[in-house]
């Protein structure tokens, strides 16, 4: 991604671990590493995010859930590994934080790719990316009002000018009432895969909210794989399956989650969202490298529209709130997110 997270409000109290407390709640600045490091890792998350659609095509008769629950299983274990490397503590979610957690992983991970999946049976793709697209309009609005604080004017313009442009590169296409269902489906789990660990986002750090999500996400997918693709789907997958599992492992989930949340924790996530424009630009230039056809006009249109709508976001400053803090020294992060438009194209 989809998707699936800025400057951040944590999710619990100091000593509670039950709930956001009113500092916590609001969106802060991580001070480690120097300001342009947030867009640059939110750009580079989401270009890794649409880069998932150059392996779609080796996938597509692959049994979904089962890709998708290896795909976690070792995202999870490669993001265990590097925490252990690097001597990072894991810390252990408290509380609620549960909740937050479980609500990352089933929307961001699981029902977004529920959506994207069911979503073109009665859809094109680009109807289904069209509704990823909104996703920028939407943290937007949604990310500085969890902060307590309201949305800044500038980046809500900024966000639906990288809407639009994201539009364009993606187009439009046939659908009916359940493909606009399915659609909207996404758009909620894309902005969920974000909005949803800004309480925890601050405590856990980027990587325990990454893994953490992913494990919940992965145990989830082999359920869901048991039961509708049947015991043994995963010993349908072939060979030639494996390279493309690896790259959505560790590029698009473990890579890409870690850049993202980094982003989220450092420019907020309504700044952050504005990257989101990004995935279909990176899909439609990865498309160009590896040999197919030259977008039109409207393609290249609508990625001058999107570039220009990040640099609008991005020369505007976060507009203070209640409980609006100075830096902290939170720790600095995934699918989505995202996100991608084909059947096998998920977070």
């Amino acid at each position: 991604m989809t998707t699936s997270t800025p400057a951040l409000r944590t999710g619990t109290g100091p000593n509670t671990g039950t709930g956001p407390t009113q500092d916590a709640a609001a969106p802060r600045t991580d001070q480690h590493g120097p300001a342009w490091t947030g867009p640059l890792f939110a750009a580079l998350g989401m270009a890794l995010v649409g880069s998932q659609v150059a392996v779609s095509g080796v996938l597509a008769d692959a049994p979904l859930f089962a890709v998708q629950a290896v795909r976690y299983t070792l995202a999870a274990l490669v993001l265990a590994v590097v925490l252990r490397l690097t001597g990072r503590a894991l810390p252990t979610p408290r509380g609620r934080e549960w909740a937050w957690l479980a609500g990352v992983a089933l929307s961001g991970l699981v029902l977004f790719n529920v959506g994207v999946v069911r979503g073109v049976a009665h859809a094109e793709p680009a109807v289904i990316g069209v509704a990823v697209a909104a996703v920028p309009v939407l943290l937007a609005l949604a990310g500085p009002l969890l902060g307590g604080t309201r949305p800044t004017p500038v980046v809500v313009g900024a966000a639906a000018v990288v809407t639009l442009g994201a539009v364009l590169v993606t187009g439009g296409g046939r659908t009916d009432a359940a493909g606009v269902g399915y659609a909207l489906l996404t758009l909620v789990c894309e902005a969920g895969f974000t909005l949803l660990a800004v309480p925890v986002l601050r405590r856990l750090g980027p990587h325990g909210v990454s893994l953490h999500a992913v494990w919940i996400a992965a145990v989830a997918l082999w359920v869901l794989s048991v039961a509708v693709e049947g015991p043994g789907a995963v010993l349908t997958l072939r060979a030639e399956h494996l390279p493309a599992t690896l790259h959505l492992a560790l590029g698009v989930t473990v890579v890409a989650f870690l850049l993202w949340y980094t982003a989220v924790g450092r420019i907020g996530p309504g700044r952050a969202g504005l990257f989101t424009g990004v995935v279909p630009v990176a899909a439609a230039v990865g498309g160009v490298a590896l040999g197919g056809p030259v977008p039109g006009p409207a393609v290249w249109l609508g990625v001058t529209i999107v570039v220009t709508g990040v640099a609008l976001g991005m020369v505007s400053r976060p507009a203070a709130g209640p409980g609006r803090a100075g830096p902290t020294a939170g720790p600095g992060p995934a699918g989505a997110g995202r996100r991608s438009t084909g059947r096998n194209r998920s977070r």
